[in-house]
């Protein structure tokens, strides 16, 4: 499975998301891809979203089950600890 989350992006960039994923609420898809075109998506919407912001998940064999890519400026920071992701709010 793979969540994309998205903020402050351009119409466009939801709706070619939606070619490939579900819409459950306004920016968040989820679906499921292959490793491929899950990174080509994700590309494509890093470099298209403008001012925006998002957050890729998806599932992999780790510690977690899940591995996070952020692109663009959010107000959280993903950090990673001892092969762990973690978010980190800054004051």
């Amino acid at each position: 499975m793979t969540v994309i989350i998205l903020e402050r992006v351009p119409v466009g960039v939801r709706g070619e998301l939606t070619r490939w994923m579900l819409e459950i609420h306004p920016g968040v898809f989820v679906g499921t891809l292959s490793a491929r075109v899950r990174d080509l998506l994700w590309d494509q919407v890093c470099q298209h979203m403008r001012d925006g912001a998002g957050f890729l998940v998806y599932q992999t064999n780790t510690e977690q089950g899940f591995a996070l890519r952020s692109c663009g400026p959010t107000n959280r920071q993903l950090i990673q600890v001892e092969g762990l992701f973690l978010v980190r709010i800054p004051s």
